[in-house]
């Protein structure tokens, strides 16, 4: 598994954690973080499954 899947997992979690945060506390700021973190989690992890499967079809 690549190293871009780990670290968008990472954001995507993280990113999580803020946006509840956020919306405990009722800091909009936060929790738009949050979403963000989420979001370029998700495109990091998709970068890592599509270097994955290069890497896989490279091995053939």
């Amino acid at each position: 598994m690549s190293e871009d899947r780990t670290k968008g997992q990472a954001k995507d979690v993280i990113g999580s954690a803020k946006e509840t945060i956020g919306k405990a506390i009722g800091d909009k700021e936060t929790e738009r973080s949050g979403r963000a973190d989420q979001a370029e989690g998700k495109v990091q992890k998709g970068v890592g499954k599509i270097k994955d499967a290069l890497r896989d079809d490279d091995g053939k």
